[in-house]
């Protein structure tokens, strides 16, 4: 596949939000000039050509708005908020980090722009969680409010509520499911504005959202299906082994440990440090190794946040309970979906481990490169992973 950068990061990224396009969440012509004027593995510039983009898209919506073309300035906004989250990928890294929660706050002003503008218009939901709520949109199929099957969709571990639009929702809409959109702890709103952070035992966050749901009359309460997208591909089997409402689920791709792609990244030195619980030296030997890995501590700093942790010694150690056990994987009985993508990046070889340790109803689905379907979330072939999904998901439910 043509390449349009040198940094597997910058072409991972630029082609998840070209592939936004389909469902009208990026511009293939505003998406390739940008990349024309982004330099090679430059944060700062990554930051700043997106962030012109996104100007530009913001312009367009309140110029249509203005004129009354709900349309237009709903598709403009969409965009806008795309291309935001698009930059905030690269500001740890970029000349002025403090600029994310401004610009995380245009982004998710943009999105509710948009959201507003639906047809019929989103409605805001606060999931009661705990001890506070949960942020949410509810995307219903149509205007009726007629009951419908519902379709959750959960994050992974950094992507915005936008693209929930392009990984499953826009797909759900045009297949007459109503579509739940929400920030878990860690993710987007729930992190920026709540300071809430990750926690291993999903099922305490997707058990809540899925009371919400069953009780509205818009929601068939037999026909639940989830979407877990990225580190959500372990998120959602954990939660699936507790919560038996949700009747079918997808996992792209399939995760059994989540600190694996974290612990490939380390030596034999360090790696046994961590083993014999050496805080002081790990955490002084990772800071050593910033001064001489260009980007590591801002790469290390934003996967860090949804943690919720200082060290680095305390994240390996708490990413140890993110992990499918035995008794854990015993309980999942739910009809699962397991995605297979050539040459993923990530958590390379668990969708076929999570396979192959089910022993309820099961699925794995291959996606090669052959097609242009491979890398994490099959990025650039969303017509044929959506096809894939949403043809063995509406079987397993009925659609």
């Amino acid at each position: 596949m043509h390449r349009f950068f040198r940094s597997d990061e910058f072409q991972f990224a630029f082609l998840f939000t070209l592939s936004g396009a389909y469902h009208r969440c990026a511009d293939a012509g505003e998406a390739l000039a940008t990349a024309e004027r982004i330099k090679d593995s430059n944060q700062e510039s990554w930051f700043t050509e997106w962030g012109h983009t996104a100007d530009a898209a913001l312009e367009a919506a309140e110029e249509a708005g203005r004129g009354g073309h709900r349309v237009s300035a709903r598709d403009a906004y969409l965009r806008a908020s795309a291309y935001l989250a698009t930059a905030l990928y690269a500001v740890a890294g970029s000349k002025d980090p403090s600029r994310e929660r401004p610009a995380w706050d245009r982004h998710r002003d943009a999105f509710d722009r948009a959201m507003a503008l639906w047809d019929p218009p989103a409605e805001h939901l606060e999931i009661p969680y705990e001890d506070t709520t949960l942020p949410g949109y509810l995307l219903r199929a149509d205007g009726a409010g007629e009951r419908r099957p519902l379709l959750i969709m959960n994050n992974g571990s950094d992507g915005a509520m936008t693209a929930m639009i392009g990984q499953g929702g826009g797909g759900g809409l045009r297949r007459g499911y109503n579509v739940l959109l929400f920030d878990g702890p860690g993710q987007q709103a729930a992190l920026m504005r709540q300071g809430l952070f990750f926690r291993p035992d999903w099922e305490a966050v997707l058990t809540p959202v899925v009371d919400h749901a069953v009780g509205r009359p818009d929601v068939d309460p037999d026909r639940i299906g989830v979407i877990g997208v990225s580190q959500a591909g372990y998120w959602v089997p954990r939660a699936i082994a507790f919560e038996k409402r949700i009747r079918a689920a997808v996992a792209d791709p399939g995760v059994t440990d989540v600190g694996a792609t974290w612990t490939s990244k380390i030596g034999h030195s360090m790696s046994k440090l961590l083993e014999r619980g050496d805080k002081e030296k790990f955490d002084r030997d990772m800071r050593m190794a910033e001064r001489f890995v260009p980007g590591l501590r801002a790469s290390l700093e934003f996967r860090m946040k949804p943690y919720g942790l200082e060290s680095v010694f305390d994240v390996y150690r708490a990413l140890e309970e993110y992990r499918l056990t035995p008794d854990v994987l015993a309980r999942i009985d739910t009809p699962l979906l397991i995605t297979d993508p050539d040459h993923e990046q990530f958590w390379p070889g668990q969708s076929r481990q999570l396979h192959q340790a089910l022993t309820g109803p099961k699925e794995l689905v291959r996606f090669t490169a052959a097609e242009g379907a491979d890398s994490h979330c099959e990025p650039a072939a969303p017509g044929v992973r959506e096809q894939r999904i949403f043809d063995w998901l509406d079987t397993a439910l009925g659609v």
